[in-house]
């Protein structure tokens, strides 16, 4: 069989991609207060839609993208997009709260293949370059994360929140048509059973001591992050009086920091591993601390994001260049371990903040972020020698 090569063209296409479709999971989070008014229903019933739609994106892991393993991945592409797409129109027609939030566990589950272009990217790169792919590639997806919460703010003051899940519909099919006549056809090389493979992923987790600790760090940081955008935009409503247009606007800080994973990528081969991942755990405890007292503060909360953001960047890629290093012929598998665990550890910062700021307001959302950054680096220098 020919060797597919990585170009650059497939691999900013793989990072466009990526980023378009993982936005799926964030259009909600700066709408959830017209959600709210709009089902007549409280903050915290009404942060389930976020917290489905992440339940929903950690399971997709779990049970799709192992398979890039085992299923080519345009057969993969097919069904996938024709679900999702579905979904978003059904979550665009909700008429209860209820419905919205169980076609956003589906689209969830369907969103999750920006995970097979991540390991794409490792896999189709030689030692030399893996690091500049994947943090080209982290970039695309880190940016979809934040430009969404943008593009949804504006799109759901200017016109509701609906027609913001109909316009991912749209963009949806429209990407699934690029991607089939652009993106390479990749053959797997695993020949057993669905149940063989799913059986192998606990092979893996259980022989592998740096997949275990880069999940559980991935998994507590961007709980913290979770609780954060989760809870942003009651604060902005409740101190700052502004709607999700301003709340998503946010998203633009934390794209300038995103913008960082490339040059992580790029400096991974020359600095060691453990250097990036302590600087990165100190970022986020600076920025979480910077964010306890920002609670009446634009400014501070500018800050906070920017260096939150760059925190968990530096921290995911390192993880994923430590992971994708070991087992080449199961890349997609480690993937799925680390990515479930790390989506675990979102919704959990999503019920979290939620019942942080129900209870404490942003106090109690910031100390979260404060303890949950601590704890990485307590299971990091405590395990990073197993």
């Amino acid at each position: 069989m020919k060797q597919v090569t990585l170009s650059n063209q497939v691999l900013y296409l793989l990072s466009i991609s990526a980023g378009l479709v993982v936005a799926n999971l964030y259009y909600n989070q700066p709408l959830l207060h017209q959600i709210s008014v709009s089902f007549n229903v409280s903050e915290a019933e009404v942060s389930n839609v976020a917290l489905f739609t992440q339940l929903g994106y950690a399971l997709g892991l779990l049970f799709i993208i192992p398979l890039g393993d085992m299923v080519s991945n345009k057969k993969i592409l097919r069904l996938d997009f024709l679900i999702m797409v579905i979904a978003l129109i059904i979550a665009g027609l909700a008429n209860s709260l209820l419905v919205l939030i169980l076609s956003s566990f589906i689209v969830g589950f369907t969103s999750a293949l920006p995970q097979l272009f991540v390991p794409m990217a490792a896999q189709l790169s030689d030692d030399e370059n893996r690091g500049r792919a994947i943090g080209i590639v982290m970039s695309g997806l880190l940016i979809g994360i934040l430009g969404s919460r943008v593009i949804s703010g504006f799109v759901g003051e200017q016109f509701g929140w609906r027609v913001m899940f109909y316009a991912a519909a749209v963009m949806m099919i429209i990407l699934f048509v690029i991607l089939k006549f652009k993106l390479p056809t990749i053959e797997p090389v695993f020949k057993g059973s669905y149940a063989s493979l799913m059986k192998s992923l606990y092979h893996y987790f259980k022989t592998d001591a740096s997949l275990r600790l880069a999940t559980l760090r991935g998994g507590l940081a961007f709980a913290g992050l979770s609780a954060f955008w989760t809870t942003l935009v009651f604060l902005m409503q409740d101190s700052f009086g502004y709607g999700s247009t301003i709340t998503g606007a946010f998203g633009i800080l934390g794209i300038v920091g995103a913008l960082a994973a490339t040059f992580v990528g790029k400096i991974s081969s020359t600095v060691s591993n453990n250097l990036v991942i302590l600087v990165a755990i100190l970022l986020l405890i600076v920025s979480w601390i910077v964010l306890l007292f920002s609670g009446n503060s634009l400014v501070g909360l500018m800050i906070g994001i920017l260096l939150v953001d760059l925190g968990l960047q530096a921290l995911h890629i390192t993880n994923q260049k430590i992971i994708f290093s070991k087992s080449p012929e199961a890349r997609n598998r480690v993937n799925t371990i680390y990515m479930v665990g790390f989506f675990i550890g979102g919704a959990f910062g999503t019920v979290a903040g939620a019942l942080a700021w129900e209870n404490y307001k942003w106090l109690g959302v910031s100390a979260l972020g404060i303890i949950l950054s601590v704890l990485i680096l307590i299971v990091h220098l405590v395990f990073r020698k197993i």
